[in-house]
């Protein structure tokens, strides 16, 4: 007898086409966790230009066609972002990682809150070249004070859009 999971994994692709079609773009993201074979059929190109269709309309879809080796998924998680955080340059706070975004691109991955406790407890110990200077030490202090400033202007900007959000409810 077979078991639940081996029946399912067993379906053909249009089949679960067919479902993952009913599907919005959330609970897509979270069938790509499942397994392998649902990663590779909800990030199928089809799916995901259906739903920047449903969701922006075919002008848009034109448009904003992928080119070179980006996917309609990637086209559709670009353009959410800058629905929701707009096209300027952005540091967002998504849990407790930062990202450096522009035009809805994530351009540079800034660090997470947890990593930067333990990045500044170990800058405290001195590195010294060979000319007696601790050079390393004060590069790791200078980028840690960095960190910092941009880890705050990002929790402005969180607290900024959810001060705006509880105004207009």
């Amino acid at each position: 007898m077979k078991s639940s999971k081996t029946k399912m994994e067993s379906l053909p692709f249009e089949i679960y086409m067919k479902i993952f079609c009913l599907l919005d773009y959330q609970h897509l993201a979270v069938a790509q966790q499942v397994s392998r074979r649902w990663k590779f059929v909800a990030s199928d190109d089809a799916l995901w230009s259906n739903l920047f269709k449903k969701r922006w309309g075919g002008d848009h879809a034109a448009f904003y066609a992928p080119m070179g080796s980006k996917s309609w998924k990637h086209v559709y998680e670009v353009q959410d972002r800058c629905d929701r955080i707009g096209v300027g340059l952005k540091i967002i706070r998504e849990g407790s990682d930062y990202y450096l975004v522009h035009q809805g691109e994530i351009q540079r991955y800034l660090g997470s809150r947890k990593n930067q406790e333990k990045v500044t407890a170990h800058s405290c110990h001195s590195e010294f070249n060979f000319n007696g200077e601790s050079s390393l030490a004060e590069e790791r202090s200078s980028r840690g004070i960095l960190d910092k400033i941009l880890f705050f202007i990002g929790d402005l900007e969180v607290a900024s859009a959810e001060a705006k959000r509880s105004r207009v409810i």
